[in-house]
């Protein structure tokens, strides 16, 4: 755990449900008196009666050992041992049959009194992580990106989370994929605004009710959604500050970058319910000025020949999010949601690329862009739960529809020594996805079981348009027209058992895949292609509780990387001028097992988690980086690279030294291992790249302070060290931060106020080495780290 108030997934409180019967007539008996009373003083815990139906249910009874009392006048009351687990929200109790009593002796019904218990923070669970973002001073008023860098487990490179060292990780929303997160990609997530967030949820060994894709393992984001009764709501906004100054000196001829980049983020939450009906409302808007990228690359072919660059790329974005909708309790058994969701994202970037020669004596061409992209997404969701009469007995029916546009426009002039020219092109993709769910809870005694279908019809029609100018550098053959196209049926079943000593969860999901990927016949390099399988992907978790302060878990898990339509899309992608990324319609899934050992001890003021865990993917997918014959542009084209592995240890150390003090260390030390492969790049021109074994040790170490002093006053203090590792082609150097963040609870507790800054000391840089078929070349990044912002929300 990150923060004092974030904890591991938990059960909070738990629900039994069951009923009475007569044992001779088998008759439902009404009104009999239920009482949960603790097994070692036999003290008061909850209490109910049972309804018309002989049934009944206690809620919020923490996990543990209990007797329950059953009596009713005119009967014998009957005592039985009761164990409560932390896997399940809901047991149903086997039916209890009731004696009469035959001697008259009435048995008095004492008075009934319901109580809930108080949330336990901390679970004896290993497989899921939750956290609030409200409780991430540091990272307030940014985006989800930007919230999830101090979390335990993950790091943050190029853009993309990785956990434990590894970025295919699948992204949920509301635990669906969405078209705001690529589906199942981290498309967007620099964008998203944290203040529509509730909070995360980081789930390393997913169970096979998750879909099968990410073998790292799924982060959960889960939007804000308030059911209080009445009118009630919370407003916000957040202003700030980012590059406050320039960290390395332009090349010559370089436009200004950007320097004290504006963030502005209102937002706003409201809700309504009274008797059967609760509407929601939900807005955010994320407006900032970003140096997104600012790299410093010196290529050095195999002929000697050296050129140094620098990207730098001022971006302007404004991100809109809506989401409305009503739940509709039909009656006590049936609900019904309708949801809908807007999202708009605006991005404009201007940037400039010099290259010049080994001793910068001379310019040998200059690039500057102009970058206009709006994505457009329209999500559609209708929800319906049947609760049977067993508390936690549920089915879940669900259709989601989405629609994602993304238009794109890119205008580039092209200096030479000699020449001028003006290049442009226009990408037009519209996205549909048709998801359909069911899913059935049943709670038995000693756990539950799940079991449900899905099926998903995605279809992502694309069209570009080149346009060239004089002495154009595009590849105007590589337009044209593509269509992906994904099928999808799934179906999956899990038990899960809980006794005061053995846990285990049991269960496979078994995916059907078709996917057909139909291009422009007139391609230069790629042709239409297609693949679809049939797969199992198992899991499995064993524990065992050692005693009430030692838990042991094992688990087993095997999952599919599946490429993204943007990672086979044909057409190259000019966003730097010598550095051309290109997808690659051949590339397949990449299949990763998994294992790993988990132990939690705990005392009354913290505990201590650690974790040992080892993945082997077979298919790895990545980047692989040639030039084309008689020419310095390098192509990045994605591959299957064939097996790589990682190992690792995680550990997490929490303390609350005393009320205003607590702390938390978060260590992963992992070795990662990519075996010699050797693959072919079509694009432009076939080339044949080949890469002897990679290993590397890395890891990352995370320091959290956690001061909560008197009058609502709070501050955290944040250290983040990332060690060395390898990429492909090449290695990553050390980068490290520290962030700070306070916040001031006024106004009754109504209002909050919170300040707070990003990598204090401007130290984290991304520098790396890439070793290539022919060329090699270095890079340091001095993108926007250092941003300081301030923000007030008010509850009512």
């Amino acid at each position: 755990m990150l923060f004092s108030v974030m904890s591991f997934a938990q059960v909070a409180g738990v629900t039994i449900s069951g009923i009475v019967k007569d044992k001779t007539n088998k008759s439902a008996l009404t009104y009999v008196n239920i009482l949960a009373k603790t097994e070692k003083d036999t003290a008061f815990v909850a209490g109910t009666i049972t309804n018309e139906e002989g049934r009944f249910s206690l809620a919020n009874i923490k996990p543990g050992n209990y007797k329950l009392e059953i009596s009713l006048s005119g009967y014998h009351t009957q005592t039985q041992p009761l164990f409560i687990g932390s896997l399940s929200e809901f047991l149903e109790i086997p039916p209890i049959e009731l004696d009469q009593n035959q001697g008259g002796t009435e048995t008095k019904i004492e008075e009934v009194v319901v109580s809930a218990s108080k949330k336990n923070e901390i679970s004896n669970q290993l497989d899921k992580k939750t956290y609030s973002v409200a409780d991430n001073i540091s990272q307030s008023g940014g985006s989800v990106l930007q919230s999830m860098q101090n979390l335990p487990g993950i790091t943050v490179q190029d853009g993309k989370v990785q956990l434990r060292g590894n970025d295919k990780v699948t992204v949920l929303i509301d635990g669906k994929q969405t078209a705001l997160t690529g589906f199942g990609s981290q498309t967007g997530l620099d964008n998203i605004p944290s203040s529509a967030i509730d909070k995360i949820e980081i789930i390393n060994n997913p169970s096979s009710k998750y879909d099968a894709n990410g073998n790292a393992g799924i982060i959960n984001i889960i939007m804000k959604k308030n059911k209080q009764n009445g009118w009630n709501g919370k407003v916000g906004f957040t202003t700030g500050l980012g590059s406050l100054w320039e960290r390395k000196q332009n090349l010559p001829t370089i436009r200004p970058q950007y320097t004290l980049t504006p963030k502005i983020n209102p937002s706003v939450s409201l809700n309504y319910r009274k008797d059967k009906v609760n509407i929601f409302l939900q807005a955010d808007n994320l407006y900032t000025q970003t140096l997104n990228k600012n790299e410093f690359v010196t290529r050095t072919y195999d002929d000697g020949t050296v050129i140094n660059s620098q990207l730098k790329r001022n971006r302007n974005t404004n991100y809109l999010t809506t989401k409305a909708g009503i739940d509709w309790n039909i009656d006590t058994q049936n609900t019904l949601t309708v949801s809908g969701l807007y999202g708009s994202e605006k991005i404009i970037d201007r940037g400039d690329q010099p290259f010049f020669n080994r001793d910068y004596s001379q310019r040998l061409r200059f690039w500057q862009f102009l970058e206009d992209e709006l994505k457009t997404t329209v999500m559609a969701t209708a929800a319906y739960q049947h609760k049977f009469k067993e508390a936690g007995h549920l089915l879940n029916v669900g259709f989601n529809y989405t629609f994602h546009r993304e238009d794109e426009k890119y205008f580039y002039d092209n200096y030479l020594p000699a020449s001028t020219g003006t290049d442009a092109f226009k990408l037009l993709s519209d996205e549909q996805v048709y998801d359909f769910n069911v899913d059935y809870v049943k709670p038995l005694k000693y756990g539950r079981i799940e079991a449900g279908v899905k099926l998903r019809n995605r279809s992502i029609p694309t069209d570009m348009n080149f346009m060239p100018g004089t002495n154009s550098v595009l590849d105007v053959n590589a337009g044209g027209k593509a269509a992906y196209k994904e099928l999808i049926p799934a179906v999956y079943g899990n038990y899960i058992f809980e006794n005061e000593k053995w846990e285990a969860e049991l269960g496979v999901r078994l995916e059907y895949v078709k996917v057909q990927y139909d291009v422009n016949p007139n391609h230069p390099t790629y042709k239409s292609d297609s693949y679809n399988y049939t797969q199992p992907f198992p899991n499995l978790r064993l524990a065992y509780k050692l005693n009430d302060h030692n838990k042991l878990s094992i688990f087993y898990n095997r999952r599919v990387d599946r490429p993204n339509e943007v990672d086979i899309r044909i057409f190259p992608k000019y966003d730097d001028a010598e550095i051309i990324k290109v997808g690659n319609p051949g590339l397949r899934p990449q299949f990763t097992n998994s294992i790993e050992m988990g132990h939690k001890y705990n005392w009354d003021n913290g505990y201590l988690y650690s974790a040992l865990y080892h993945r082997f993917a077979d298919g790895t997918i990545t980047r692989i980086s040639s030039t084309a014959p008689q020419s310095n542009l390098i192509y990045a084209v994605f591959q299957n690279a064939g097996k790589s592995y990682n190992s690792g240890l995680e550990m997490i150390w929490n303390q609350k030294v005393s009320k205003v003090y607590s702390f938390n260390v978060n260590g992963n030390l992992y070795r990662n291992q990519i075996n010699a492969f050797s693959v072919e790049n079509l694009y432009p021109q076939p080339v044949v790249f080949s890469a002897d074994i990679q290993t590397a040790v890395s890891g990352n170490l995370k320091f959290n302070n956690t001061f909560k002093f008197s009058k609502g006053f709070d501050a955290q203090l944040t250290a983040v060290y990332l060690a060395p590792d390898i990429i492909p082609q090449g290695k990553i150097k050390s980068r490290f931060s520290i962030d700070m963040g306070v916040k001031k609870s006024i106004q009754n507790g109504k209002g909050e106020l919170f300040l707070n800054a990003s990598d204090l000391l401007n130290t984290m840089v991304i520098k790396k080495q890439i070793q290539g078929s022919g060329f090699k070349y270095t890079s340091d990044d001095y993108y926007e780290t250092q941003v300081v912002r301030l923000g007030y929300s008010y509850k009512f």
